[in-house]
């Protein structure tokens, strides 16, 4: 879980990157290796000087992402989540795809004897180039990181300015090019090879039923991150990946199961505003609104899903439907398929459509989901029995959880809170160190061994976590006291948890506090009120 949580938090800024790539090298498939013209001879490149202009111009993109950005963002990324300097970082990553370098694609096809080097006298090093490698990137970092941090320990603060980054810098560059980098490539050549195998070899039905079944079941535990990885490895080694099309097809599969559940739950318009929405961002490759606000809710719907990805997986891996690029899930990932296996992937997609859809039906229909109350008709009958004002109230002030400066999720720097994909909040960078609850409600999840985190349960309810600090879980509870037990009913201010803002920055991370409201229950707006100074249970900092 730690690993999945990592890796997520790696790759999370550069979503954003690999969605423009894959799109850049969909839209090229589209111009480029369609034969679509003069009764299926040419493609629009080859009719017109102008897209061949458009296809050559993208490509600049295209190589600036996957190339070189993949390489250069994984440094990054890995050194500014470790604490280290991000500069440092991004130099350390240009190193790794210099054109200085033989390029990586390359390599396979340069005779051994005509691969450049350094000559050391002693020893010669190949000069060879990392581009679209992912291990050997990682390694580089969490190197750097390290060497930081040994170096800030041993040199005088005086002096650390000139002496820990040049010989953090140097040593690390070093160790990238001379040991790290071969052993990096090394493994995710082999890693990619065994995965390969697995989905071309005898047993890719197999191979790709389970992998189709379990995929959305990674996207809960955070683990399916670490698919990016091997993807990117595949394409680096194959010029191709058949994970990322069965991970599209996970997508719309679940987005499936909820149109499933859209039907049956079509007159009640209350579950519509979570089911339509959830369907929708599926559909367009982001499954956590509609695993988490719909398909666990029932649970069937998700069991549905998944049967539906593991249909369309094997129709997916036994035609041998590959991607050139990742990024762009769910019916957009059409265009990242190499063009001579888009039917197949159109086919697989029909699949993941038409089962998981039937199937929710179905056993939604056993269930009785589709002669559930309607809310409408609720609505009346709790006009009628709440005239003493009793009703849910309309609006609701959260306080201040801390004294300390509101800030907004963006702010956060961690890829899962940053990028909402927990909820909607916002954060607190903290002066003092009691969490106390900004609204009152209930208590129902606390973390007993690590003691960071509370969840709380409103009484409409609506259900919000707090989270203290960054990666805090690894500290194991050092440093942190709850002051409450599951089921204890508290009010707005109500001291939660203690915390030591010390012993989590010597453990090398932020002390950021995050409240995210993880279960809207149809509330449909909350206003969050960010860029000032919070004082705890005075500062009003969000309401609905």
């Amino acid at each position: 879980m730690r690993a999945a949580a990592i890796a997520a938090e790696i790759f999370a800024p550069l979503i954003p990157a690999i969605i423009t790539g894959g799109l850049i090298l969909g839209f090229r498939n589209c111009i480029d290796q369609l034969y679509l013209f003069e009764n299926g001879t040419k493609t629009l490149v080859e009719l017109s000087q102008f897209w061949a202009g458009v296809d050559h111009f993208l490509w600049l993109i295209g190589e600036a992402v996957f190339h070189v950005g993949i390489p250069v963002g994984i440094c990054w990324s890995v050194v500014r989540k470790m604490g280290g300097t991000p500069i440092l970082g991004i130099i350390l990553g240009l190193t790794l795809v210099s054109g200085q370098l033989l390029n990586a694609y390359a390599v396979p096809t340069t005779p051994t004897d005509k691969i450049p080097h350094w000559d050391f006298g002693y020893f010669t090093v190949d000069m060879i180039g990392y581009q679209a490698q992912v291990l050997p990137a990682i390694l580089a970092a969490l190197t750097l990181v390290y060497l930081e941090r040994f170096f800030k320990r041993l040199v005088p603060s005086v002096v650390q300015m000139i002496v820990v980054p040049f010989c953090s810098l140097v040593l690390a560059v070093c160790a990238a090019h001379f040991v790290l980098g071969p052993i990096g490539w090394a493994v995710g050549s082999a890693i990619s090879s065994v995965v390969f195998s697995g989905i071309t070899g005898s047993f890719r039905e197999v191979f790709g039923a389970v992998f189709g079944f379990i995929y959305a079941p990674l996207v809960i535990t955070g683990l399916h991150h670490m698919t990016n990885a091997i993807d990117l490895q595949l394409i680096a080694d194959y010029h191709g990946t058949m994970l990322w099309p069965m991970i599209a097809l996970s997508n719309i599969a679940q987005g499936s199961a909820v149109l499933g559940m859209m039907y049956l739950q079509r007159g009640n318009a209350s579950a519509q505003e979570v089911n339509v929405p959830a369907w929708v961002s599926c559909y367009l490759g982001v499954t956590e609104p509609a695993i988490f606000g719909v398909n666990l809710k029932y649970f069937f719907p998700f069991i549905c899903g998944m049967t539906g990805s593991a249909c369309a997986a094997v129709l997916c891996v036994s035609t041998g439907t590959t991607a050139n690029a990742i990024g762009v899930g769910g019916i957009p990932g059409i265009l990242s398929m190499q063009p001579q296996t888009m039917p197949t992937f159109a086919m697989a997609m029909m699949v993941a459509i038409a089962v998981p859809f039937v199937l929710t039906v179905i056993v939604g229909k056993k269930k009785g989901i589709d002669k559930q109350a309607r809310p409408e008709a609720a609505e009346t009958v709790a006009a009628e029995e709440n005239v003493t004002g009793n009703a849910m109230e309309s609006e609701h002030d959260f306080m201040a959880f801390l004294d300390g400066e509101v800030i907004s999720l963006k702010e956060v720097g961690d890829g899962v809170f940053s990028e909402g994909i927990v909820g909607e909040g916002l954060a607190i960078r903290p002066i003092s160190e009691t969490l106390c609850a900004p609204v009152s409600g209930k208590i129902t999840m606390l973390m007993e061994d690590s003691r960071h985190a509370v969840g709380m349960t409103l009484s409409n309810g609506v259900e919000i976590l707090l989270h203290v600090g960054i990666d805090t879980v690894d500290m194991q509870g050092d440093g942190f006291s709850y002051l409450v037990h599951t089921g204890d009913e508290v009010k707005a201010g109500t001291p939660l948890l203690t915390f030591s803002r010390e012993k989590i920055r010597a453990a090398g991370h932020p002390d950021v506090t995050i409240c995210v409201i993880t279960n809207k229950n149809g509330v449909e707006t909350f206003a969050f009120h960010t860029g000032m100074t919070g004082k705890t249970g005075e500062t009003v900092i969000a309401s609905f």
